[in-house]
């Protein structure tokens, strides 16, 4: 297949907007989707992380939505940002992915379990509130939790999640303030244990 040219100037792949590695990637071009593939592969893989919570989960999850990418890249429609499409792929997968099977899940090794660092039982109780934030977060409902990530852990704003989930910004407040509030009633325990 015959590539386009290079832009005036001859500026390599990387340097070039998405819309127009886009159109590249559509003529044919691999560097053109490696650029692609670059440039999106790290905020790709912590949202698959924070949808998984497992490491090779995420990196399968990375993948496949790049591969549906290639797949789906002729349904891409011109004037639209990439970054808001490719990332709605990666959370719909993400959201399959974790509703159709079980994922694995394993706890990384503290780094302070060696080093100098807090009390053996201060230790026990941030790892304790840890796993029951975990907890609670697993508790709520998939959207609430997806919103919650995306939001208040990747620092996405309601209308980048809106688009990412097909909804609007004010469900994506409504669904933020009630799974806020289900933490609050969740954690209220935590939060007296706390005080003491």
């Amino acid at each position: 297949m015959v590539r386009p040219p290079l832009p005036a100037g001859g500026a390599p792949a990387g340097e070039l907007p998405d819309e127009e590695l886009v159109e590249r990637v559509r003529a044919g071009d691999p560097d053109a989707f490696d650029a692609l593939v670059r440039r999106h592969m790290e905020r790709a893989f912590r949202i698959a992380w924070r949808l998984l919570g497992h490491r090779e989960d995420a990196e399968d999850l990375v993948q496949e939505s790049f591969l549906a990418v290639l797949e789906k890249i002729h349904t891409f429609q011109r004037g639209r940002a990439f970054t808001p499409w490719f990332h709605r792929i990666v959370v719909n997968r993400g959201i399959n992915a974790r509703e159709s099977r079980a994922v694995r899940r394993t706890e990384a090794v503290p780094e302070s379990v060696a080093a100098a660092g807090p009390s053996p039982v201060r230790h026990v109780e941030q790892v304790e509130a840890r796993d029951r934030v975990a907890e609670a977060l697993r508790v709520l409902p998939d959207r609430q939790r997806t919103i919650v990530q995306l939001f208040e852990l990747e620092g996405y704003s309601g209308a980048e999640i809106g688009e990412m989930l097909d909804i609007s910004a004010g469900t994506v407040r409504w669904h933020l303030h009630e799974a806020r509030r289900a933490l609050r009633e969740m954690l209220a325990p935590l939060e007296r244990k706390d005080e003491r």
